[in-house]
């Protein structure tokens, strides 16, 4: 089960994992197949590939219709915060230390 939902600058991905799949070999794998479809498709001609870094949070599966909305409601949501904002909240709330060159 997975459930997708973008807007203009970065996409969410709600998603299991196997335990025995890194999640930096899931973002890796995702990130290339895109790119070759994307490119290949001239979907969105300015693209020029994905940005080398990523977030990922994890949650419980109680959560899960919550976070497929989230992610369904991403356009409107971002009208009233930037992703950026927004990210971090996140990471400041779950005290996690972050440099803000990250977020250029």
């Amino acid at each position: 089960m997975y459930q997708i939902g973008g807007v203009e600058d970065h996409l969410h991905i709600v998603t299991h994992m196997h335990p025995l799949i890194s999640l930096s070999s899931l973002v890796k794998d995702i990130k290339l197949a895109s790119s070759d479809f994307i490119k290949s498709n001239k979907i969105f001609t300015a693209f020029d590939g994905w940005q080398k870094g990523y977030a990922a949070f994890t949650n419980s599966i109680e959560c899960k219709e919550k976070l497929i909305h989230y992610v369904q409601n991403q356009e409107e949501h971002h009208r009233k915060v930037s992703f950026q904002e927004e990210l971090k909240l996140l990471l400041e709330e779950h005290k996690i230390k972050f440099d803000e060159k990250f977020f250029m």
